[in-house]
C-alpha cells in the first residue's frame, strides 16, 4: 500500500441481519491522501456503512477496506469519526469530556484547537452535554475528532443539525484543519450544495455501490451537458448518463466519446447536475479510477 493513499476499497461489502440485505456491494476506489472528499448519495444509499467499515466499527462481509496502509483498526489511533448520532457521556460537562479526550491521546492532543472549536459556538464549559442542543453538541463531537490531529477524519452527516451560519464557521474550520496539518477529510451528506465549494475529490453511493469516484475537476471534465433538436442525431456515439425530451427539444448528460454534432448545444455541468444525473438513471455505467475517463466503461458496477 503506497503512502499516499488514505483510503482503498477492494470489492468491499457489508450485508446485514440473517436475510442477504446488501447496505454496500462490489464496491472499489482509491483515495489520495491530503483530500477533503464528498461521500454523496440519498439517504439509505450505504454512506454511513461505508465510514463506519472505514473507522473499523464494523467488518466487511467481503472484500477489503485498507485506511492509511493498513488495517482499520490498526489505524485507528489516527483517525478521528464523528457518527451521524454525535455519541458522548451526557453525565460529563464539556471540559470533562476534552480533558476525556486529552486523557485518552496522549501525546497527540492538540488542547487549544480543541478549545477554539467549543469556544466558537459560545459553550459553557460547565454545561453537562445532555443539556446541549443539537448543534451545541455537534461541536464537542467534532472538537474531540479535531483534537485528537487525526489524519483521516471521518465525518457521518457532520452539519445535519447546524444553522446556516454554525456550518459556514465549522466548515471553514474542517479546511484550516486540512491545510495546515494535510488532514484528509471525508464528510458524508444528501445535500451535494453543502460540500460543493469545500471538497475536491467526489464519492458517489447509490444503491449501496460506487456511481462516481475521483477527483470532481475530472469527474466534471469527462462529462458534457448537450441539448438540441428532438430529431437531432448523434448521441449514439456516446455513453448517454441522462437524457430527457421536452417538447421538440432534447437535453442530455454524456460521456462524449469524440466531437459532438455541431447542431448540439453545449456546456458544462455543475457538480449537482452530475449527481443527480447518476442518481435518476442507475443504469448508466459507473466511473471510478479504475475506469480511466474517456476509456470504455465497464457497466458491471451499475447492474
Amino acid at each position: 500500500m503506497s503512502s499516499d493513499t488514505a483510503l482503498r476499497a477492494e470489492a468491499l461489502g457489508k450485508r446485514f441481519g440473517l436475510r442477504p440485505r446488501w447496505a454496500l456491494r462490489d464496491c472499489s476506489f482509491r483515495l489520495p491522501t491530503g483530500r477533503v472528499c464528498a461521500v454523496v448519495g440519498p439517504n439509505g444509499a450505504g454512506k454511513s456503512t461505508l465510514l463506519a467499515l472505514a473507522a473499523g466499527l464494523t467488518a466487511a462481509t467481503e472484500g477489503s477496506v485498507t485506511v492509511l496502509g493498513t488495517t482499520p483498526a490498526a489505524a485507528r489511533p489516527r483517525i478521528g469519526f464523528v457518527a451521524q448520532d454525535k455519541p458522548l457521556y451526557p453525565q460529563l460537562t464539556v471540559a470533562e469530556t476534552l480533558r476525556m479526550g486529552a486523557d485518552l491521546n496522549p501525546g497527540r492532543w492538540d488542547a487549544a484547537g480543541a478549545e477554539r472549536v467549543v469556544a466558537g459556538g459560545d459553550l459553557d464549559p460547565k454545561a453537562r452535554v445532555r443539556s446541549l442542543s443539537g448543534g451545541q453538541r455537534t461541536r464537542v463531537a467534532l472538537a474531540l475528532a479535531l483534537g485528537k490531529r487525526p489524519e483521516l477524519l471521518l465525518l457521518d452527516e457532520p452539519m445535519a443539525d447546524l444553522d446556516p451560519l454554525a456550518r459556514h464557521e465549522l466548515m471553514g474550520t474542517l479546511m484550516a484543519q486540512a491545510a495546515q496539518y494535510g488532514t484528509t477529510i471525508v464528510m458524508s451528506s444528501h445535500v451535494v450544495a453543502e460540500l460543493e465549494d469545500s471538497c475536491d475529490h467526489l464519492l458517489l453511493v447509490g444503491g449501496g455501490r460506487i456511481r462516481l469516484a475521483g477527483e470532481i475537476d475530472d469527474l466534471l471534465a469527462a462529462h458534457l451537458r448537450v441539448s438540441g433538436a428532438a430529431q437531432s442525431t448523434g448521441l449514439g456515439a456516446h455513453t448517454v448518463v441522462e437524457s430527457r425530451v421536452t417538447g421538440r427539444q432534447i437535453s442530455a448528460l454524456i460521456r462524449p466519446a469524440g466531437p459532438v454534432p455541431a447542431d448540439w448545444r453545449t456546456s458544462a455541468p455543475s457538480l449537482e447536475d452530475l449527481v443527480l444525473a447518476h442518481l435518476r438513471n442507475p443504469e448508466a455505467p459507473a466511473l471510478t479510477p479504475a475506469e480511466p475517463a474517456g476509456s470504455a466503461r465497464n457497466e458491471e458496477h451499475a447492474a
